[in-house]
């Protein structure tokens, strides 16, 4: 049976014929592009999708983390077993890059913005460099895993090449594809953007794992006996990468998942905040904190909520291969999707018509079952790029890189 009677099949099955209406006026080139979309593409989350929202969320309460003064007393162990670790080739490394600089009024990968101002100062740059220093100190290479989209993925690989991986051993940089998820209407039926393409979205931060696991990077997980993996995201410049006192401390800590996290800088924060919902670790979003639960304070009179998350975990392989197993709960987003309608005419609707799915990294935290909080200085290791100006810019980033005696 040829592709297109396979495709043919899939569709009727998961009652997609629509994504074919227009297939006969293709082109040779078209037809395939779309057919081998059509088969890669996982429909599996439209049955999740007709079950409706995600799960409700459950009983929250405060999860203690371990803060820095907690850490200091036990630096040289923590140190010891992470740097042990790493020279046993057990830390892996897993960058979340696929994204687009758009909000900073640019059209490359994030990673390439230029963030100097006497000389090239690359977000990729400062993410290597930081991951390099730990290199330098274990004297051992660590394999860095680097998560692109369809929309960056030969921009971004080309780019490091290009810059010679900027000091970075080659074959020690994995590149992959996040997975894309289909984007539909209210009634669940996949919108086309173009005539001979699906309207796709990524699958969300939490689909990482599953998205190395389809492009084949957990064989180079397997071969060479990495037990943890790092996960960041590719925004903040001057987080420390397989840190080793954060491996040692999540490894003798004993729990599925190690988190980084900073003391919120108001109580009203717009960060996620660790917590444990129905006993079991999770993050809470800052709109879904009661007045209640943001003034709550323990008897050292610190706030109960008051450790915010800046995507940086080091999870347990071993976990995340069991919580692979299982179907991670689907979030579904309204939002306004460009598609083709039933005339051939290109529509950009002006208002949400349809939702796109994502699996998100705070589920996969509360499936591992056991979390630590783990305390950073935040001037020292948290200088997001969200925007160009203003809070959490290009600008802030590149005052705190200064103050930490990088040059730019």
């Amino acid at each position: 049976m040829g592709l297109y009677e396979d495709v043919s099949g899939k569709l009727q099955r998961f009652h997609q014929e629509q994504l074919l209406r227009y297939y006969e006026g293709l082109d040779a080139g078209e037809k395939q592009a779309l057919l081998t979309q059509i088969d890669q593409t996982d429909f599996s989350i439209l049955e999740q999708a007709a079950n409706g929202h995600a799960p409700e969320r459950g009983h929250i309460t405060p999860l203690k983390a371990m803060t820095l003064s907690e850490i200091a007393e036990q630096e040289e162990t923590f140190r010891a077993k992470g740097l042990e670790l790493i020279r046993k080739g057990e830390v892996g490394a897993v960058l979340l890059a696929g994204g687009m600089g758009t909000r900073l009024g640019s059209d490359d990968p994030k990673g390439m913005y230029n963030i100097g101002l006497t000389k090239d100062v690359f977000i990729f740059q400062r993410i290597i460099e930081n991951l390099l220093d730990v290199v330098k100190a274990a004297d051992s290479w660590i394999h860095l895993f680097v998560m692109t989209s369809d929309k960056n993925h030969e921009a971004t690989t080309r780019f490091l090449k290009e810059h010679d991986y900027f000091g970075y051993q080659p074959d020690k940089i994995h590149f992959f594809m996040q997975e894309m998820a289909p984007a539909t209407d209210y009634e669940g039926k996949i919108y086309l953007e173009e005539k001979g393409r699906l309207a796709t979205s990524p699958n969300g931060n939490g689909g990482w794992f599953v998205s190395m696991d389809r492009t084949g990077m957990l064989d180079i997980v397997k071969e060479n006996g990495i037990k943890w993996l790092n996960c960041f995201a590719v925004d903040n410049v001057l987080q420390r990468i397989a840190d080793p006192v954060f491996v040692g401390a999540t490894a003798l800590g004993n729990v599925g998942v190690g988190a980084k996290v900073v003391r919120k800088n108001a109580p009203d924060e717009k960060v996620g905040v660790m917590c444990l919902e129905d006993g079991k670790p999770s993050i809470v979003e800052y709109y879904e904190l009661t007045d209640e639960m943001r003034d709550a304070t323990g008897e050292d009179g610190e706030r109960l909520y008051n450790f915010g998350v800046i995507l940086n975990y080091l999870f347990s392989v071993d976990g995340l291969y069991r919580i692979m197993s299982e179907k991670m709960p689907l979030h579904r987003v309204e939002k306004k999707i460009p598609y083709i309608d039933a005339a051939g005419n290109k529509v950009s609707p002006e208002s949400p018509n349809g939702y796109k799915y994502e699996t998100l990294i705070l589920d996969m935290i509360h499936e591992m079952g056991t979390c630590l909080p783990y305390e950073v200085v935040r001037e020292k290791e948290f200088a997001p790029i969200k925007n160009k100006t203003g809070v959490d810019s290009v600008e802030s980033a590149r005052e705190l890189c200064k103050r930490n005696g990088i040059e730019l």
